[in-house]
């Protein structure tokens, strides 16, 4: 499954389609949660008067097909104009809608991990970004590679060449299942969910095993020595942000602070709203097109990668380091690296986050009960070992992969997760710790002098 996204350039009667269809997803949302929420108070309130649960009023289903049901026997009240739109348009809110209300169903019960996720709410036309999903009907690229033709809305320009898709479909290596358009800073774009036939691949070093630490100070460092630097697109962009904050700020905007009212904003407030809006997503490509230049190149050349489980929701709480945390994109890197891998028939390993790959000496294994962040070059005590901080860290990963043993041997060797395969429990010494940072039974990873250099970390 691969997704492929082209900007669009409408006619300005289509740019007025798209955006109905997408009003229409977000009064098809709103529309199920009013009838949901509805549903529910009356049930409670028929519970508070004694009546009997078998004679209550029937609930509504919370899933796509009944939502579906309900509203087909609704809109001819609700929604006099949708034979205007698709109907794709309206699945689409009904979907999101049901996806919202099982994801707090589940987080409710304990089912879904992570966050917990509250109760669905309305969505407003000023804060939710318009959007549309087309599961059936005419979706395809035509053969002039630079227009799409979507359901009800006929044939669009394309603001750029569609011939990386239309390659695949010419050879009979891809299926189109599904296509999204979304707004996005100014422009429309849509987004091709295909099902994409891929050859066997190999790495060019199919057997070579690099250990990835991800920094601020240098992007990643790769423990064969080589430095990437960081971008910081972020930082080069925020003084032309900084400059269209404050043109907004006084202008006359949506709200006025002192009267603590809404108002009808000014044509020269929507115009720096765009402006800034155009100037973030400028950032957001930038730091996109480099990571995938970087994780691109690591997942065709080598076989083993191995990388941190780093807690970057931790490390953000940072407030000197948040916004530069934010910049480099860990996560992206490791999600990035996690499909790319497959696609390259490589391996991605993912040690513990408790694993002290920057206090353990990569030559002896001795490693340093406490390691200041401000100390950048690491010097053993115990060898006399003198290296930098970062690829001292990067040995030490990419010797992990001798306790695997999966060097260039492609994806069968992965676990149920595939590429997330976490860092085998092995001795543990006892380590001093900064508080709150590790629990009882998470002390140490590494026994105290094992050879990590060049024959990996012993088991005990």
């Amino acid at each position: 499954m691969q997704a492929y996204r082209f900007a669009l350039d409408p006619s300005p009667a289509q740019a007025r389609d798209l955006q109905r269809h997408a009003g229409a997803a977000r009064y098809a949302f709103n529309w199920a949660l009013a009838a949901v929420k509805a549903n529910i108070g009356q049930r409670v309130a028929e519970r508070s008067y004694g009546v009997a649960d078998q004679d209550l009023t029937p609930a509504v289903g919370w899933n796509l097909p009944a939502l579906r049901r309900a509203w087909n026997q609704a809109k001819p009240a609700a929604a006099p104009w949708w034979p205007q739109c698709s109907k794709e348009a309206f699945n689409t809110g009904l979907d999101a809608m049901a996806r919202a209300l099982r994801n707090w169903a589940d987080s409710k019960s304990g089912k879904r991990q992570g966050k917990r996720v509250g109760f669905p709410r309305f969505k407003s036309k000023r804060n939710t970004t318009p959007s549309t999903r087309f599961t059936t009907g005419v979706i395809r690229v035509e053969a002039d590679r630079h227009h799409v033709t979507l359901p009800r809305l006929g044939t669009i320009k394309t603001h750029e060449s569609t011939r990386k898709l239309a390659r695949r479909l010419e050879a009979g290596t891809a299926r189109i299942l599904s296509a999204t358009v979304r707004y996005q800073a100014g422009r429309w774009f849509c987004s091709f969910t295909v099902e994409v036939t891929r050859p066997q691949r190999r790495p060019a070093r199919p057997y070579e095993v690099i250990g990835v630490d991800l920094g601020v100070k240098s992007l990643a460092v790769l423990s064969n020595g080589h430095v990437i630097d960081n971008p910081r697109h972020l930082v080069a962009g925020l003084r032309r942000l900084r400059r269209l904050s404050r043109r907004a700020a006084r202008q006359i905007g949506p709200h006025d602070t002192k009267a603590n009212v809404r108002r009808t904003a000014s044509k020269n407030w929507a115009d720096t709203r765009r402006a800034l809006g155009r100037a973030h997503a400028r950032v957001s490509n930038l730091r996109r097109d480099s990571l995938h230049k970087l994780t691109t190149t690591l997942a065709a050349t080598y076989g083993t990668i191995v990388i941190e489980d780093l807690n970057v929701a931790g490390m953000a709480k940072n407030r000197l380091l948040a916004r530069a945390i934010h910049d480099a994109g860990f996560g992206e890197i490791r999600r990035q690296l996690d499909y790319k891998t497959r696609w390259h028939g490589g391996t991605l390993i993912v040690a513990s986050r408790w694993f002290p790959s920057s206090k353990t000496c990569s030559d002896c294994g001795a490693t340093k009960p406490k390691l200041r962040l401000s100390e950048r070059v690491y010097t053993c005590e115990n060898c006399g070992l003198v290296l930098d901080r970062d690829l001292n860290a990067a040995r030490n990963l990419a010797a992990l992969a001798a306790q695997h043993n999966v060097a260039g041997s492609g994806p069968e060797t992965s676990n149920a997760r595939r590429a997330n395969q976490k860092t085998p429990s092995v001795g543990q010494v006892a380590l001093k710790r900064e508080p709150g940072t590790a629990t009882a039974d998470q002390t140490g990873t590494v026994h105290a002098q094992a050879r990590t250099a060049s024959h990996g970390i012993s088991q005990d």
